[in-house]
């Protein structure tokens, strides 16, 4: 009996120091929050035109790999043009790495790339079966914000400085150089990548002139270019969950700002809000 009580007082230790822990780690880490942009209209990159030639030349060729093309070919470009990473390497990886768009991670996430969480992401997350159970993965509103962090992904971090030593167009040279840096644990990782680019002939997105696509993109657009996302840092009271009747006036006069503000900080387009809809609020 005595023993009974002394393992039930342990377990009830053992749970109450879990429970003080994870509150800790919660206070401690706020985390971030990613301001994703509404997507701008991108300008056609000839991507119908050359799925089409495809298909009639092979018609074996996968049909969700063709779709992915036509839906994805011009953000790879616009990133290509921002960051200096061929359009058909960004769209090869996002065909390889997301299932060709059909994985549960791009669908239910819009996570096209498999970016890992990784101990500096504290924004919205899910968990997945990868090399481990259960792993940490990022967690996008939109798949442009996903291209996005990909770019930042390679351009931010030393060990792929070297890739933007090829030239734009050596697709070869960055399908290696990936594998080289540690991109990727696959051997065949290269070869894979290789094979989707000249099969489905990427290396044609790769020298579309960045001039003419960014005017495109401004006539589509009332004369604006696209917004990057913008990460912010969650601090308590910041904040505000819409609830049932609110609008966003009555937020304005609740924290004391305005609804220009309001939809500045929150980058909405329009003055549409929804319940359980998390907005800053300073």
């Amino acid at each position: 009996m005595k023993l009974k009580i002394l393992l039930g007082c342990v377990l009830l230790l053992l749970l109450s120091n879990c429970g003080s822990k994870k509150k800790v780690i919660n206070k401690k880490n706020p985390g971030v929050v990613i301001i994703e942009p509404e997507p701008v209209e991108l300008p056609s990159v000839d991507e119908e035109k050359l799925t089409k030639e495809l298909k009639d030349t092979n018609p074996k060729l996968n049909k969700y790999t063709l779709a992915y093309i036509r839906k994805y070919a011009a953000i790879a470009v616009k990133e290509m043009h921002e960051y200096k990473i061929p359009a058909s390497i960004t769209l090869a990886q996002g065909i390889l790495e997301s299932g060709k768009g059909r994985s549960e991670l791009a669908l239910k996430s819009n996570n096209h790339f498999g970016i890992k969480c990784h101990t500096q992401w504290k924004g919205e997350r899910v968990y997945h079966d990868d090399d481990e159970k259960g792993e940490c993965f990022r967690k996008y509103v939109y798949p442009e914000t996903s291209y996005n962090d990909h770019s930042l992904f390679l351009t931010q971090r030393k060990r792929y400085a070297f890739l933007f030593n090829y030239r734009i167009t050596d697709y070869k040279k960055w399908a290696y150089g990936l594998r080289k840096a540690g991109y990727a644990t696959d051997r065949k990782y290269p070869v894979k990548l290789l094979k989707i680019i000249k099969d489905y002939k990427l290396y044609e997105f790769d020298i579309v002139q960045k001039d003419e696509f960014s005017e495109e993109i401004k006539e589509l657009n009332d004369g604006e270019t696209f917004e990057k996302p913008i990460v912010i840092e969650k601090v308590a009271g910041q904040y505000y969950t819409v609830k049932k009747g609110d609008t966003l006036y009555s937020i304005s006069r609740k924290f004391n700002t305005t609804v220009a503000v309001l939809k500045e900080i929150n980058g909405l387009k329009n003055n549409t809000i929804s319940i359980g809809q998390h907005l800053l609020t300073k």
